[in-house]
């Protein structure tokens, strides 16, 4: 679930905001990002994470939501191209429309760096996968099952990880190559919100980006998540990621106001 503020705020306001919106007494949404004035003139819009941090989700919600304000006809392609806080890349989105919903399919940021490390905790040692951006960090930790331990050591990691750097983002990405499946736990420094989020697009990128470096080869794959499937493609070239995208279906569940007392 991802909110979606449409009026001005100044952005200091922003967190503060997000933190009333995410609570459960309002709408259960695990991610708030505002819409703002464009400032780069081949962009329809901008958007603003609360934390400052970059969301493939909120990019295709934002793009579903321009299409459907100008009345896709079914069947009906759209292409938005978004400025979106965390990175410095366009996102460039096409959203179909369909029966039931919208499926939307955006080229995502390339990282800036992938390596493995090994992370010890609680007398182990896990080799992890580090996918470096800008402002974000996300780790893939490969898994066969989603047991409480691992759960705790994907706490501890995401913590340690926001004292060793700088990033307004740090995902810690649960996954289990057998069956496809990603258990994504998103840490935000800044709003001091760390939730298992129940789909996470900027997380299957990456994960698609990772699983493409570590076996030398393109990879595509529909990874399934506690919300649903999400699909990525990451093609490689000479060892060197050149594309990296993902699809999934989005529907508007709701419109209205909220009134917050900041």
């Amino acid at each position: 679930m991802t909110i979606l503020v449409k009026s001005s705020h100044e952005e200091d306001e922003y967190a503060p905001i997000a933190v009333r919106m995410m609570s459960y007494d309002n709408v259960n949404a695990e991610q708030v990002g505002f819409i703002q004035k464009k400032s780069r003139p081949d962009a329809d819009a901008s958007l603003q994470m609360a934390g400052g941090e970059f969301c493939g989700n909120a990019c295709m919600a934002l793009a579903v939501l321009m299409a459907n304000q100008q009345d896709l006809h079914p069947s009906g392609c759209q292409s938005i191209t978004l400025e979106a806080s965390g990175t410095d890349q366009l996102v460039d989105c096409v959203v179909t429309r369909t029966a039931e919903s919208y499926l939307c399919q955006a080229r995502m940021p390339i990282p800036l760096k992938l390596e493995t490390k090994v992370f010890k905790y609680s007398g182990n040692e896990y080799l992890v996968g580090l996918i470096q951006y800008s402002d974000f960090l996300h780790v893939v930790v490969e898994v066969r099952q989603f047991t409480n331990p691992f759960k705790r050591m994907a706490h501890s990691l995401a913590k340690l990880l926001e004292i060793t750097s700088s990033n307004q983002l740090i995902g810690i990405l649960l996954f289990k190559p057998s069956s496809s499946e990603l258990l994504p736990l998103i840490y935000i420094p800044a709003l001091d919100s760390m939730i298992w989020e129940r789909g996470c697009g900027s997380g299957t990128s990456s994960l698609g980006a990772y699983m493409a470096w570590k076996n030398k080869s393109s990879f595509e794959g529909a990874i399934q998540q506690p919300g649903g499937i999400i699909s990525v493609s990451a093609q490689l070239e000479q060892e060197q990621l050149v594309g990296l995208s993902i699809s999934g279906h989005v529907n508007i569940v709701a419109e209205g106001t909220a009134y917050i007392d900041l």
